[in-house]
């Protein structure tokens, strides 16, 4: 076994760590710390790729390995958050279970982008880390907003939430992928947009600025098509 080739795998696993442990903390009641975790394993989702392209090692193994990685980190963990999310407020003990849509769809979605050749310089349907980021910061935003967090804190629409992030994952629209061919800012608006929104609303709210970063992103991605199409 080549050490160089599974350094790319040893970030994957790491990732795939992170995503458990989140899990562990998140079913102990620690809502919070959920989006810590999910950003933790998306740094090592980020160095697993990058490893491969700058050792030139890419192997059909560990693609494989970083949706399953990926599956536990920003599919599972964040389906935990909305469920414990829900429960907490519920009076129906069946209710929560709606939530779980979102690992279900999440599986769905990293099998379908495996097989999809259209994915390589632009995503189709919302990515799944795009999609835990969202998920894991609403508590944070709910706390920040309370005029938000007095909604976020009904279960149904809680709910609701889940199926049209989940809907997202799957749905058949292009978004945004930050991948340059260039730096031209003519040829990257949206992308350079996106950029300075995110580091602008994360300066500003913190974690709780991400779900913003992520209707940005939506926004910023359908403004795009609609130019594209004219």
């Amino acid at each position: 076994m080549k050490i160089k080739s599974n350094i790319p795998n040893g970030f994957t696993l790491l990732n795939l760590l992170s995503g458990v442990i989140g899990i562990i903390w998140v079913l102990q009641g620690d809502i919070l710390s959920g989006a810590y975790f999910i950003l933790i394993s998306a740094v090592f989702d980020f160095f697993d790729g990058f490893a491969a392209r700058i050792l030139k090692v890419p192997s059909e193994i560990g693609k494989q390995l970083d949706s399953l990685a990926d599956l536990v980190s920003f599919g599972v963990l964040p389906g935990f958050i909305l469920f414990k999310m829900a429960e907490v407020q519920s009076g129906w003990e069946w209710l929560p279970y709606f939530t779980l849509i979102v690992p279900l769809l999440s599986a769905y979605r990293l099998a379908k982008f495996n097989l999809d050749t259209r994915q390589s310089d632009q995503f189709i349907g919302l990515p799944t880390p795009a999609n835990a980021l969202f998920i894991s910061t609403l508590p944070y935003l709910a706390i920040s907003i309370p005029q938000i967090g007095v909604w976020l804190n009904l279960p149904l629409i809680l709910v609701i939430v889940a199926w049209v992030m989940a809907i997202l994952l799957v749905l058949e629209i292009p978004l945004i992928a930050l991948k340059f061919k260039n730096f031209s800012f003519k040829s990257n608006v949206f992308r350079y947009t996106l950029l300075g929104m995110g580091a602008l609303l994360i300066s500003f709210l913190g974690l709780a600025g991400i779900p913003w970063v992520i209707f940005a992103y939506i926004g910023l991605s359908l403004i795009e098509n609609g130019t594209k199409r004219q």
